[in-house]
Order: structure tokens, then sequence, then C-alpha cells
């Protein structure tokens, strides 16, 4: 029996503890799932994408160029005192 000590091991019935695991997969640990001292499988936590800058439009440019400098009347909050 060769397992890494480094690396968090549970076995089947610990699974039931599901903070602990969770707090190691958070941290970025893989644990290691076993079945009397045998290794079933390695959970691995998932690695974060690398988020990418969103270039939003120019919504003001596009409706200048939509609308020109027409200026449509706010329906909704103008009905909102109706109801």
């Amino acid at each position: 029996m060769c397992h890494n000590q480094n690396m968090p091991s549970v076995n089947m019935r610990q699974l039931r503890d599901t903070k602990k695991l969770k707090a190691w997969l958070r941290a970025g640990k893989t644990v290691e799932l076993r079945e009397r001292s045998r290794l079933i499988a390695r959970i691995v936590p998932e690695r974060e994408p690398t988020k990418k800058a969103v270039e939003w439009p120019d919504f003001a440019a596009r409706a200048k160029e939509i609308l020109g400098d027409r200026i449509l009347p706010n329906i909704i909050l103008e009905d909102r005192g109706r109801y």
C-alpha cells in the first residue's frame, strides 16, 4: 500500500462528511477515494478558466445611430402609477 501523504484521502463512509471534502477541493487539493485501503479514484478540483475582459458595445452610439435625435417616451414608468 503506497499512497501520497500530502494528498488527502477518504474512504467510502467518510464521503458523508461533505464539508471536509468540499473544503479540500476548494483549496485546490486532489482527494483520493479509497475502499478498504485500495485506491478507487482521485477527485480532482476543476480549474477556474481565466476570465477574459468583456468588451461591451457603445449602447449610446448605437441608440443615436438607430433613433437619431428622437426621444422615446418611457411608457413603463408612466404606466406604473395606473395600477
